[in-house]
């Protein structure tokens, strides 16, 4: 088989590209490293293509064709306000990676996100409006909303995978936009308090990396397109996000509240299964817990590497 992974180097396309290639997949890894991190990808052999997906569309259209295009790549920094840059490179990128697929009659998974629901009520369903707050968000529907027009061009399926919020190795090149997992235990490792927003009781669908990468191993095998949730299907406060890296770190460090200065943040995330599970097979196996007990194992929790 042979995989396409846009935005290869960063968090969860790395981890994509190292899981398909320990089962045999030929793999090509395209990036433009403005975000990602070569560091991320030293245990990768295959090949790494530079490219922005968004500007350099004769370079994609000279590689070799893929069965499978796993496009990860984006602008993810939730802060970016300006909209030409925002929807040029997510939207029009996008639409670049739908022709590409067209041409190579390739199945096609993509990363879209769970910010869409805004402040929507969960536990959240792909059925239920959309309420994008900020122009990332508003650039993943737009996304969705150009996937369903090509479905029709399509011979495979277009399956679009909902991200709620990801944690685990590979993920520290994003800095502040690491998870707050990430964030909270880097800021404990130097012995200060983890700060989080008063008081503590939002809520948010922490899915551990190991799933994310079994429910994109699973849209491959899916012969269905559609819209499809991926969390863990809980919703956890932040006090138990500090409780549990006071556990695995052994630490006894308290919450350093403060006011949330943005106004466009969810109070509470929750991933409904319902449809994962129907039609991709997809069920979770990290909570909580198990999660960041995985991410201590890895020795990466909280750790800089760039």
């Amino acid at each position: 088989m042979r995989v396409l992974i846009t935005g290869g180097a960063g968090f969860i396309g790395c981890n994509l590209a190292r899981r398909l290639a320990s089962k045999g997949a030929q793999v090509v890894v395209a990036d433009d490293f403005s975000s990602a991190h070569w560091t991320n990808l030293t245990s990768f052999a295959g090949d790494v293509v530079t490219l922005d997906v968004s500007h350099d569309h004769g370079q994609l259209s000279r590689l070799m064709p893929a069965d499978v295009i796993l496009h990860q790549a984006s602008i993810t920094d939730t802060t970016v306000t300006d909209q030409r840059r925002m929807m040029h490179n997510n939207v029009e990128g996008f639409r670049a990676i739908l022709d590409l697929a067209v041409a190579w009659k390739s199945k096609l998974i993509w990363a879209s996100s769970a910010s869409i629901y805004g402040q929507g009520q969960p536990p959240m369903k792909e059925t239920q409006p959309p309420e994008p707050l900020n122009v990332y968000a508003y650039s993943k529907l737009a996304m969705e909303r150009l996937a369903a027009g090509y479905a029709g061009k399509f011979i495979k399926p277009i399956i679009a995978l909902r991200y709620f919020n990801v944690y685990g190795p590979g993920e520290d090149h994003k800095g502040k936009f690491a998870s707050m997992i990430h964030q909270l235990a880097k800021q404990m490792r130097a012995g200060k308090r983890p700060r989080i927003f008063t008081d503590g009781k939002q809520r948010r669908d922490f899915v551990y990396i190991d799933d994310v990468i079994e429910a994109n191993m699973r849209a491959i095998q899916c012969d269905m397109g559609g819209v499809f949730n991926v969390g863990s299907g809980r919703a956890e406060d932040f006090n138990r996000v500090v409780a549990e890296l006071n556990r695995v770190m052994q630490t006894t460090l308290e919450p350093d509240y403060f006011p949330n200065p943005y106004g466009f943040t969810q109070d509470c995330t929750q991933a409904d299964l319902t449809q994962s599970t129907k039609v991709l097979g997809y069920q979770p196996k990290f909570d909580l817990a198990a999660g960041i007990n995985a991410y201590q194992a890895s020795g990466l929790l909280g750790k800089s590497l760039t």
